[in-house]
């Protein structure tokens, strides 16, 4: 913005109402404020965005995998043998081997 424009000016310039320019500027100010009153850090939209996107990256992998150990847990109950394949044959009744 050059020196002396008035908010009426670069809103025309940008063919937008100087009440949304008052309001965008309110509310970034409110957002500062915001995040000064709750002691946190002022990140830009875009490393939010960024980050956003690697936790639903993460999400997707951890429900990947979430999967493939269901379905080896099931596996691996399917290729247990059963109690009965593990018993040892009995004696015979009669007392000889």
């Amino acid at each position: 913005m050059q020196p002396g424009m008035t908010v009426s000016a670069v809103a025309r310039l940008h063919g937008v109402s100087p009440s949304l320019l008052f309001q965008w500027r309110r509310r970034m100010a409110e957002g500062g404020h915001e995040a000064v009153r709750a002691n946190e850090e002022v990140v830009p939209f875009s490393r939010v965005r960024e980050l956003e996107n690697r936790i639903r990256e993460l999400e997707r992998l951890l429900g990947r995998k979430t999967m493939e150990t269901e379905i080896l847990r099931e596996a691996l109950e399917q290729a247990r043998p059963t109690k009965h394949a593990l018993r040892l044959p009995s004696p015979p009744r009669d007392g000889s081997r």
